[in-house]
């Protein structure tokens, strides 16, 4: 057992509450195949991106302008396909745990397809919502999540950030603040915690109106 204090939590919200590999899997294997990529490599790194962001990896001599184009038409497909998305195990008690305490959701998602992926997975849209739209760099970058602080009004070190992917958890250490590794692709990460999913966390509330989790960890 792990314990470990915070004012605010930060969450990414795919692979970290909501699981929508499978929406993932089919529009980023038919975007590789259209460009003549290994589908299997390139769902490798994907996860935790924006999709322009992703695009400029795998194709780093193709012009931006065209990987925006392409994530404009991803980010629809994405929003209206919502087969499969389903809660993170552990994350309706989790969120309803946060209910009054304060947190974010800091995603690499838009607006619109963060309000479908939490709606369909039946979980509460945070107050505070720093989105794709909000910052002008994708994570590995921390603006999301220094944002996402300043938002709330809390100090960086203040904060604790729950993530999944690699991006994601480099934007919180180079954010200056603890991560929370969650999934399966999260422990190689150097997350300070790794759990195999949100029921093995649970949220306390301290009697200075601070954060108290309690992690039963996997490494």
């Amino acid at each position: 057992m792990t314990t470990l204090t915070a004012r605010a939590l930060l969450l990414d919200m795919d692979g970290t509450i909501v699981n929508s590999d499978a929406v993932v899997e089919r529009c980023w294997r038919r975007w590789a195949e259209e460009h003549g990529l290994d589908a299997d490599e390139a769902m490798k790194i994907v996860h935790g991106r924006q999709g322009y962001a992703t695009m400029a990896v795998l194709l780093p001599d193709r012009p931006m302008e065209l990987n925006h184009e392409d994530n404009r038409r991803m980010l629809a497909a994405e929003t209206a396909d919502v087969d499969g998305v389903v809660p993170v195990p552990g994350a309706p008690a989790f969120m309803a745990a946060l209910a009054s305490l304060p947190h974010a959701l800091v995603t690499s998602a838009d607006g619109p397809l963060s309000r479908a992926r939490m709606t369909a997975a039946g979980l509460p849209m945070p107050a505070v919502r720093v989105t794709a739209e909000c910052v002008s760099a994708s994570k590995p970058d921390p603006e999301g999540f220094l944002k996402g602080a300043a938002e709330l009004g809390f100090a960086p070190e203040d904060c604790i950030v729950f993530e999944d992917s690699e991006a994601g958890i480099a934007a919180g250490r180079a954010a200056g603040m603890r991560v929370v590794g969650v999934g399966p692709r999260a422990a190689a990460h150097g997350p300070d915690v790794a759990v195999t999913d949100l029921t093995q966390v649970t949220v306390e509330t301290t009697g200075d109106g601070g954060i108290t989790l309690r992690i039963a960890t996997t490494g």
